[in-house]
C-alpha cells in the first residue's frame, strides 16, 4: 500500500483543533512523456487514463508532500490518486463478481467487522495519549478521540479487504515516477555492486529520526539480501552540534574498513557524541586509537563531508534520514512497508 492518506496523527489533531479552536551510477534514458489520454494504469479490463488520474490528483492539498520537489509531489499525488482508483475499480469488480450493490459488498466486508468504539476504548486511549490532546480534558476530547478511532478500524478494516483482492488480482501501473542521479561518489556500501537496488542514503548521527529509521534500513537489507546495495552518505545538520565531528570520524573509521560496525556503535550511543565519546567508540571496536585518533584530530575527512552535504542539496535533500532507492526519493523515517512498495517496484519493473 501507498502512503496516499493523511496520516492518523494529523486526523486526529485536526478534529481536536476543530473542537478546541541514483538512480545508480548508470544513467537512463529519460522517459517519453505521458499524454492525457495514455493509459497509466489497469486492474483486469478496466483502464484509467492520465487525465482520470490527474481529475482526482489535482486535488490533493500541497502540503500533503511538504517540501518535496514539484515532479516528486506530482507524482505521489498521482501515485495517491491511482491507488485510490484501484481500491474502488476492485471493490466495484468484486461487488459485481458476486451480483451485489456496492453499498452491501462494503457493509458485509468492511462496515460489519469495525468494532464499536466504546467509553473505555476513548479513555485508554485519551490516558496513552495526553500530549497529542493538546490540553484538552477526557470530555472535551470524547467525540473527537471517538471519530478518530472509528475512521482509524474503518480505514484498517477496508485496507485488510482491499489487500485481498489486490492478491489475486492484475494490477498494472505504468506511471514513471521521477529520479534524482545521485552518484556514490565511492561512499560507505555494503551489499553486491551489481545489486538490483541501489539505496543512498543520506544520514545525520545526531538525528532522532535517523536513529528511528536505523532497525528499518536493517529490516530491509535482511530482507532483501543479495537483491540491495546500501550507501551511506553524510548529511549533518546544522543544529546538531555533534553531528559533523562524528560523521568525520565515521569516515575515520571507514579508513580502517570498520565504518559500518562504528556507524552502527554511534547510533547506539547517539546520546553520547562529545570527541571523547567518538574516540572511545574506536576503541571499543578494536580500532587503532592512535591512527584514528590522528585523524579525527586533523579532520581529514572534513571535505569528504562537505561533498556529501553539498550532493545532498543538489539532489533536494533539506532534512534526514532521506532515501534514494535506484533515484527514487524516499523522505524521513518511513516504516517498512514504503520501502517494499518502492523496492518491489524496482524489482518488478526489472522483470523480462
Amino acid at each position: 500500500m501507498s502512503n496516499r492518506r493523511v496520516s492518523t496523527d494529523a486526523i486526529f489533531v485536526g478534529a481536536v483543533v476543530a473542537l478546541l479552536s541514483g538512480c545508480s551510477s548508470t544513467a537512463a534514458q529519460p522517459p517519453k512523456p505521458i499524454l492525457p489520454g495514455d493509459i497509466v494504469a489497469t486492474v483486469g479490463a478496466t483502464r484509467f487514463t492520465l487525465a482520470q488520474v490527474d481529475e482526482k490528483a489535482l486535488e490533493q492539498e500541497t502540503g500533503s508532500f511538504g517540501g518535496m520537489k514539484l515532479s516528486q509531489a506530482l507524482y505521489e499525488a498521482r501515485r495517491a490518486a491511482i491507488e485510490d482508483l484501484v481500491d474502488d475499480a476492485l471493490i466495484a469488480q468484486d461487488a459485481a463478481a458476486r451480483k451485489l450493490a456496492r453499498e452491501a459488498v462494503i457493509e458485509q466486508e468492511i462496515t460489519a467487522k469495525v468494532a464499536r468504539v466504546t467509553d473505555a476504548d476513548i479513555a485508554a486511549w485519551f490516558g496513552q495519549n495526553q500530549a497529542r490532546v493538546q490540553g484538552a480534558t477526557l470530555d472535551q476530547a470524547h467525540d473527537a478521540i471517538g471519530s478518530f478511532l472509528l475512521q482509524q478500524r474503518t480505514q484498517t478494516a477496508r485496507e485488510a479487504y482491499v489487500t485481498r483482492l489486490r492478491g489475486t488480482a492484475d494490477i498494472r501501473v505504468a506511471l514513471n515516477p521521477p529520479r534524482q542521479s545521485v552518484p556514490a561518489a565511492g561512499r560507505p556500501a555494503k551489499g553486491p555492486a551489481n545489486a538490483a537496488i541501489e539505496i543512498i542514503e543520506f544520514s545525520d548521527f545526531q538525528c532522532p529520526f535517523c536513529l528511528q529509521a536505523f532497525p528499518t534500513v536493517n529490516q530491509v537489507m535482511a530482507t532483501y539480501g543479495e537483491k540491495v546495495r546500501l550507501v551511506y552518505r553524510h548529511y549533518p545538520l546544522p543544529n546538531h552540534a555533534n553531528a559533523r565531528p562524528a560523521a568525520e570520524a565515521a569516515q575515520c573509521a571507514a579508513e580502517q574498513g570498520q565504518f559500518w560496525p562504528y556507524h552502527d556503535r554511534l547510533f547506539g550511543g547517539q546520546s553520547r557524541l562529545t570527541e571523547a565519546d567518538l574516540k572511545q567508540y574506536a576503541a571499543q571496536i578494536g580500532l587503532n586509537t592512535g591512527v584514528f585518533n590522528a585523524c579525527v584530530d586533523s579532520h581529514k575527512y572534513k571535505a569528504d563531508v562537505e561533498a556529501d552535504i553539498k550532493a545532498g542539496n543538489a539532489a533536494g535533500v533539506t532534512g534526514t534520514p532521506a532515501f534514494f532507492i535506484n533515484g527514487r526519493s524516499l523522505s524521513g523515517a518511513q516504516p517498512f512497508a514504503e520501502f517494499k512498495r518502492l523496492i518491489d517496484d524496482e524489482l518488478a519493473a526489472k522483470r523480462p
